[in-house]
């Protein structure tokens, strides 16, 4: 039976419109790259979330008979350690896999922070404008004036080294990029019709800001985000491989490249992989988070 099609008083033919889910992974999947990224994302959110059953060995466990042994392909390895074992005996494949919640793990913490306060700082300083918007925004070029590691080093060193120290140093240094984000976007949508709309209805300065304007700030905050994600992980490796981040014997990718810098040209393997991880991780959220500013930006969605 052919399916009738709907049409308006007018006698127009009128075409159902896909639901905004639906809309916009039909964008998002005409990048290709995002969708490879999203696939080796969520695959490596997997393996930390269940990392305790996934991985073969706990992450410190020791072998005293297979210190620095191969990658079981290469010449004196075992298929008991598929990617060889370190300087003390533990498996590398077991350590990478509770690395990923380690690092994933510090990128969601860090970004979570420095987006709810670059958020609320940026709708103050655009909202009220004024002396508020001034002293708020000196603050940041303040932050910015100073390279994001080099800044969070140095908060660590007050600080102290520790993972924890750490986290809070990286969203501290993110969160310039959220308030200038929020503020220009706040400024952009202040003056018009469905704002003044709520403020002549009675709406207060608390509903304007987070029920009113912020909803349509939320594209550009989606992409900076994921790309903050990235950058979060990148420098949480920074840190742990100088000593400043988290300390061992915790399986982070930055702490296993600092434990193994000695071991750089008679055990490769020792390197190479915490590295690979590091790379394989960022470049995957780096894509997924081209394809979200495609989809979620109406100027570069793809004819």
């Amino acid at each position: 039976m052919a399916e009738i099609p709907l049409r308006d008083p007018a006698g127009t033919e009128v075409h159902a419109r896909p639901g905004r889910l639906a809309d916009f992974w039909s964008h998002y999947a005409e990048n290709r790259g995002a969708v490879i990224g999203l696939a080796v994302f969520v695959l490596l959110v997997f393996l930390a979330v269940f990392a305790d059953f996934v991985a073969p060995y706990a992450p410190d466990a020791q072998f005293r008979d297979a210190f620095l042994q191969p990658p079981s392909w290469a010449e004196g390895g075992s298929a008991r350690f598929l990617l060889g074992t370190d300087a003390v005996g533990r498996d590398m494949l077991s350590r990478l896999i509770h690395g990923a919640r380690y690092s994933l793990s510090i990128g969601v913490v860090v970004v979570a922070l420095g987006l709810l306060l670059g958020v609320v700082l940026g709708l103050v300083a655009g909202y009220f404008r004024g002396w508020i918007d001034t002293v708020i925004m000196r603050v940041m070029d303040i932050i910015l004036a100073f390279p994001s590691l080099l800044l969070a080093l140095v908060m660590v060193a007050i600080l102290g080294p520790g993972l924890e120290n750490a986290v809070i140093a990286l969203a501290l240094t993110l969160q310039p990029h959220f308030v200038r984000l929020v503020r220009g976007s706040v400024l952009a949508e202040r003056g018009k019709e469905y704002v003044v709309s709520a403020r002549v209805a009675g709406a207060g300065p608390i509903r304007l800001m987070f029920r009113t304007i912020l909803p349509n700030c939320m594209a550009p905050l989606i992409v900076q985000a994921t790309l903050s994600f990235s950058n979060a992980i990148l420098d949480a490796a920074a840190l742990g491989f100088l000593g400043m981040g988290a300390q061992p014997p915790r399986p982070e990718w930055g702490t296993m490249l600092a434990e193994s810098r000695e071991f750089v040209l008679r055990a490769w393997w020792v390197v190479t992989f915490p590295g690979l991880a590091i790379l394989v991780t960022v470049l995957a959220i780096n894509l997924i988070g081209d394809g979200l500013r495609d989809a979620l930006d109406p100027k570069l969605r793809r004819s």
